[in-house]
Parts: structure tokens; C-alpha cells; sequence
């Protein structure tokens, strides 16, 4: 087996647009956050595909950089770093709700609600110790880490700057979902759904040569041949 600069771009660029495509599906198919719906099976597989969603987010968006490292700029990094690091919270956040809610819910249930008022708009009674950071500081991860890797790819030019604006316009438009109810704020996650389709798109079209070709050309020649 070859493996190719190529080729693993455009994996990751399939890793892209299926993270975009459950992103936005798993809104219109998320069991209410109760404690009832903890120990369904629509509960369960839906926090499996979360988990999955934020894996092959992870594996996109390092495609995504590493397409455009030098262009991207240091914005770029940061929201990259940013960005990154918010994935890792509903990794690990979502396995609990699939591997241990469910087997505590009998027996814990106040636990159980407060878990899940961290993220339902329902708010805790502040007994969760430093799991009560955890919405304020994946929202930043969020927020300043979707505009500034979004602002980055439009601003490096090699991978569509249309997708780049969605990116960063949808990242900034969840600060709005918390002025709605919850099941309706959910939706807010569209736009950066359909970014990470757009973007695993471009990658795959421009997947580029080997990456110290990339890295060689003059950032003049990179803009000149940018996709929009």
C-alpha cells in the first residue's frame, strides 16, 4: 500500500464532510435530555455518533490545516489549536452519556440531571465541582476557535473561502442559541455542520501534491491558484 500526501488529504477530507453530515443530522434526531430518555436506546446511539462526530472532526480539521500550514498563518494555528481542543470535550463527554449515564441512572439520579443540565439548558444545583466549567470553557474552545480557523482558511486562500466564512459566521452564531430554547438553539450547529461538508469538499477537489511541495511555493503562487 502507497500512502500519499494525496491520498491522506482526502481522507481527511471524507472525515470532514461525514462529521459535518452526523453534526447536522444528530440535531434533528437528539432524544429530549431527560433522565428518562438516559437508558433508551435512541440515547445511546446517539451519543456514540457524537463521539464518532468529534473523532473524524479531530481528523478533518488537522487535514484541513495541514493542507494550508504555512498560508493559514499563525490565526490560523490558534484556531486551529482552539478548535481542536473543543472536539475533545464531547468526546469525552458524550462517552459518558453513552457508557455510564445509562448504568446510573437508577441509582443516581440526581447526578444524572445535574450532568445533563450542563448542556440542556436546565443548570445544575452546583454540586459537579469543575465539570461546572465545562459549558463556559467549550464554548470559547467554540466560539473563538470555529471564527479564527474560519477566518484563517478564508484568509489563506487555498481551500474555499466561502466555507471558511460559513465556518467562522456559524461558530459566532452560537452565542445566539443560548437567547432560545435549547431544542431550538440545537440548530445553530448547521451552519458549522455544513462547513465541515463544504470544506471536506474542497480538500478532496484540492488535496494538493505532498506536503514540502505545499510548504516551497511562495505564498504569492498559493493565492493565485486558491479554489473559492
Amino acid at each position: 500500500m502507497h500512502v500519499t500526501y494525496a491520498g491522506l488529504a482526502r481522507a481527511a477530507a471524507v472525515a470532514a464532510i461525514v462529521s459535518g453530515a452526523l453534526y447536522v443530522g444528530i440535531q434533528f434526531i437528539h432524544p429530549e435530555e431527560t433522565l428518562e430518555t438516559v437508558s433508551t436506546d435512541a440515547w445511546t446511539m446517539v451519543a456514540w455518533l457524537t463521539v464518532a462526530m468529534a473523532l473524524l472532526a479531530l481528523v478533518g480539521i488537522t487535514g484541513i490545516y495541514l493542507r494550508q500550514v504555512e498560508p493559514i498563518g499563525v490565526l490560523g494555528l490558534l484556531g486551529f489549536v482552539l478548535f481542536g481542543a473543543f472536539y475533545l470535550l464531547p468526546i469525552v463527554f458524550s462517552f459518558g452519556e453513552a457508557a455510564i449515564l445509562p448504568l446510573i441512572a437508577d441509582d443516581a439520579p440526581n447526578f444524572v440531571e445535574n450532568y445533563l443540565g450542563l448542556f440542556n439548558g436546565e443548570g445544575t444545583d452546583g454540586s459537579l465541582g469543575a465539570l461546572e466549567l465545562v459549558p463556559t470553557l467549550s464554548a470559547l474552545l467554540y466560539v473563538l476557535g470555529g471564527v479564527l480557523f474560519g477566518i484563517g482558511i478564508f484568509r489563506a486562500r487555498v481551500l474555499s473561502r466561502g466555507a471558511g466564512m460559513l465556518l467562522a459566521i456559524g461558530a459566532a452564531a452560537a452565542l445566539l442559541a443560548g437567547l432560545v430554547p435549547h431544542n431550538v438553539g440545537r440548530f445553530a450547529a448547521v451552519p458549522v455542520g455544513l462547513a465541515f461538508i463544504w470544506l471536506g469538499y474542497s480538500l478532496w477537489t484540492n488535496p494538493g501534491t505532498d506536503s514540502s511541495a505545499l510548504s516551497e511555493r511562495p505564498h504569492s503562487e498559493i493565492s493565485g491558484s486558491a479554489g473559492t
